[in-house]
């Protein structure tokens, strides 16, 4: 009896978590997210996971016990992007209701694992981990949306700033079912939870709604990414982020046709690197056409890069959530030139902690100044780790996401 109430003490809720990947190999924001929240809470929750898997995708399953009790891999094809598979699914897309990202995620095999393991177990709160999954929840109204983005305003902003006519056409009708679908899965949810107050505004806003969203700040680890006493040199100017993305590839273009002639003008020999997995051939043809820039693909280990590097920049135009990106440049000393929407819904402020631009002419110009004055490059580079290592520990964004969890259960 003393041991059952000392595990009753140690694991204080029982948690299903649904999302529709497992966390290994960890290479976007929200795995990491996810990944790391789910290792603090582990600790003090039992927690049964449940993400779809596929073949070669063995690694993800096989590490699950790093930060879950319990995990049940789905097996369902997610072909990926510019491959027949998606083709066919994107020909399918054209008759549904539903928007392409999240129909290819609709599975009858999770539902019914999901529907087996609510009967068989009484889980104190169930975790829907972003809105693809939540389709095959059959009860949504008992569960937790755990939104890393408000999905219906990266779709929108993809048509806002796509270039060709049908490339406009086709994100308008994804954003709208996009809205239709989001909107249906807020309104259904228990409760939402959002990765900042600006996300949480902006739900509250768009889908009308009065209450029951929550947000929780991002986190990153200030003594995994702390800068060495010295680092081998990389690149003047680095940009950190999946190449297969395209609120990534938009930035990209963005800042080499608008933003980078600028900064060559001041500095000719400025450099720049392109850190990030599955560079799309556009992407690498930018290195291939010019010496001045890398393109990496993937790496195990993204700090070298920004230790090695001079100033961050996120010249985003699309994209929801908060970027992980900055907080770990910050982690790492490294000064940041972003965009309002590279850096939207992160409490930081310019130009102390960060550099904020959003014409061409204004970024350029942040880039040419901290390139030129060391000094400046020193101070922000410090005074934005101060500022993470005081506001951005996921200790702290775990115990907000817990207290969330216990309180509606």
């Amino acid at each position: 009896m003393a041991i059952e109430r000392s595990r009753a003490r140690a694991r204080l809720m029982k948690i299903l978590w649904v999302k529709v990947d497992f966390l290994h190999p960890t290479e976007r924001g929200g795995q990491i997210r996810t990944l790391e929240m789910l290792r603090r809470l582990h600790r003090r929750h039992e927690i049964h996971y449940v993400g779809f898997t596929q073949p070669g995708m063995e690694e993800g399953p096989r590490r699950a016990s790093e930060y879950s009790s319990y995990s049940y891999p789905v097996r369902h094809n997610v072909p990926p992007r510019r491959s027949l598979g998606f083709v066919r699914q994107l020909a399918g897309s054209l008759f549904s209701s539903l928007p392409l990202s999240v129909s290819r995620y609709k599975s009858s095999d999770m539902e019914r694992k999901l529907r087996e393991l609510i009967q068989q177990h009484k889980f104190d709160s169930v975790v829907c981990d972003f809105v693809f999954p939540a389709q095959n929840l059959p009860h949504l109204d008992r569960s937790v949306l755990f939104q890393h983005n408000v999905e219906t305003v990266i779709w929108r902003r993809h048509s806002q700033n796509a270039r060709r006519w049908a490339e406009r056409a086709f994100f308008r009708t994804q954003a709208e079912r996009m809205f239709r679908y989001e909107d249906a899965i807020c309104h259904q949810a228990r409760h939402i939870v959002t990765v900042s107050q600006t996300d949480s505004e902006t739900t509250r806003e768009l889908f009308g709604l009065s209450k029951n969203v929550s947000a929780v700040p991002t986190g990153v680890d200030c003594d995994y990414f702390a800068p060495p006493a010295s680092a081998e040199p990389y690149r003047d100017l680095i940009f950190v982020g999946a190449m297969n993305w395209i609120p990534n590839i938009d930035g990209i273009r963005y800042f080499m046709e608008n933003i980078w002639p600028r900064v060559r003008a001041a500095h000719p020999q400025c450099t720049l690197g392109i850190v990030g997995r599955a560079p799309t051939p556009e992407i690498r043809r930018l290195a291939d056409a010019d010496p001045s820039i890398h393109v990496t693909g993937t790496v195990p280990d993204v700090r070298p890069y920004l230790w090695g590097s001079r100033v961050s920049i996120v010249p985003l135009r699309i994209g929801g959530g908060t970027r992980l990106k900055i907080y770990e440049a910050m982690a790492a000393g490294v000064p940041v030139v972003s965009t309002a929407v590279g850096a939207e819904g992160l409490p930081v402020r310019h130009p102390d902690q960060i550099r904020l631009a959003d014409r061409p002419e204004d970024f350029a110009d942040e880039c040419i100044q901290l390139l030129s004055d060391e000094s400046d490059r020193q101070q922000l580079g410090s005074a934005a780790r101060e500022w993470v290592i005081a506001n951005g520990s996921w200790d702290a964004a775990v115990a907000g996401f817990e207290q969330i969890l216990l309180s509606v259960r």
